[in-house]
């Protein structure tokens, strides 16, 4: 294939890679109403069917694997996304115009009060509201519940139907690498398209047979999900998880700065081996690519699955989208500090960081069992032999 050829095939890919983000980030989804989000992903694997296999649990997890038996005994590589994200469910129909939802999910207070909501019904069919009254967390309620007033009457919305802000559509903004994903669910649907376009890619390749997806539920009230999958069976034991997430972006870890290794967060510190052979890999890549860029943080602002899956005993870490509008509340630092009224607003993540994750997830797959990869310990040891006359 000529440069110019390639080039075009990178551009197509890029542009369908887009349309992915785009169209993933869209669907109202909520922990434990991931239906929407599973349908898609069953319409991707219906196109697939020859080649893959997949098993969903009890909890709605969904584990996909090649149908090509691995070559070699390496260990399952499994790159994981939640497909959950803070939302409302309606829990209770008072009149024709009012409702109860609870939030299933961590926003902070202020951002609820007189908030602009929509609400889709099994047919699709959207009805806004806003919020008169939220009831916290109590003895006899597991989430806050939100009391709305709806714009008209919707006889068809029922119990269990799902409940978000009220935003824009879902666009890309702006231009180059400044361009700016902005949408309703970056966190972990963003993650879980990328998810989709890097693995479309690395199956294509003879070798990387052990390397497959989870898709887990329920993230956001709790690692429900990941640990139901930690602990039934679905995940084998010698399974290598690599936990994709959408972290909230900090100074020093700013959006556009790259795709994030993500060492740890506000809870554990993930495994080292897996966390320091993926990070070398990146600075090897780096060096020959300079077109790439990325970067290796704690990002504590938040709990990643990786925290549950190695808190089991799994091999676990993260690779991560710096996040703005985390949980989509604007400026969330400045509200906290009495700066600027609270107010919701649509989460959003760099497209060059987004490209940026499917490459380093291609790196991974390809390079993280390779022998040739340099040995921290050897390395250690070599460097006290240098060293060490100056304990004489």
């Amino acid at each position: 294939m000529t440069a110019k050829n390639q080039f075009r095939a990178l551009a197509a890919d890029r542009r369908r890679h887009e349309r992915i983000a785009l169209e993933l980030t869209s669907f109202p989804t909520a922990a434990g109403r991931e239906h929407r989000v599973q349908a898609y992903l069953d319409r991707w694997l219906a196109a697939r069917s020859r080649s893959l296999v997949w098993r969903r649990d009890d909890d709605g997890n969904l584990l996909i694997n090649s149908k090509r038996r691995p070559a070699t005994r390496t260990a399952p590589l499994l790159i994981t996304a939640h497909l959950d994200h803070p939302a409302f469910v309606v829990s209770r129909i008072i009149d024709d115009r009012t409702i109860e939802a609870e939030f299933r999910g961590g926003v902070h207070d202020p951002y609820f009060d007189a908030a602009r909501l929509e609400f889709h019904d099994a047919a699709d069919q959207v009805v806004k509201g806003r919020i008169e009254s939220l009831a916290p967390i109590s003895k006899t309620r597991l989430f806050k519940v939100a009391t709305v007033r709806l714009a008209k009457r919707h006889p068809a919305l029922a119990l269990g139907d799902i409940g978000r802000w009220s935003f824009p559509a879902p666009a890309i903004t702006g231009k180059g690498d400044a361009r700016l994903l902005k949408t309703h669910a970056c966190d972990d649907l963003a993650a879980a398209a990328a998810a989709l376009c890097a693995f479309d890619r690395i199956r294509k390749h003879r070798g990387m047979e052990h390397v497959g997806l989870l898709f887990t539920v329920a993230e956001e009230v709790g690692f429900v999900g990941a640990i139901g999958a930690a602990t039934n069976g679905l995940v084998k034991k010698n399974a290598r998880l690599v936990c994709l997430e959408n972290s909230r972006s900090f100074p020093e870890s700013p959006i556009g700065g790259g795709p994030i290794v993500r060492v740890g967060d506000r809870m554990t510190v993930f495994s080292p081996d897996l966390t320091n052979d993926i990070s070398g890999l990146m600075m090897a890549h780096a060096a020959d690519h300079s077109s790439f860029h990325w970067q290796r943080k704690l990002m504590a602002g938040g709990a990643c699955e990786a925290t549950a899956f190695s808190a089991f005993g799994f091999q676990s870490t993260c690779l991560c989208l710096p996040l703005g509008n985390y949980h989509n509340m604007q400026a969330i630092d400045e509200v906290q500090a009495g700066r600027r009224p609270a107010r919701v607003g649509r989460e959003f993540v760099s497209i060059a960081d987004y490209h940026g994750l499917i490459e380093m997830l291609e790196v991974v797959a390809a390079g993280l069992d390779r022998k040739t990869r340099s040995d921290l310990s050897r390395r250690l040891k070599k460097l006290r032999s240098r060293n060490k006359a100056v304990l004489s």
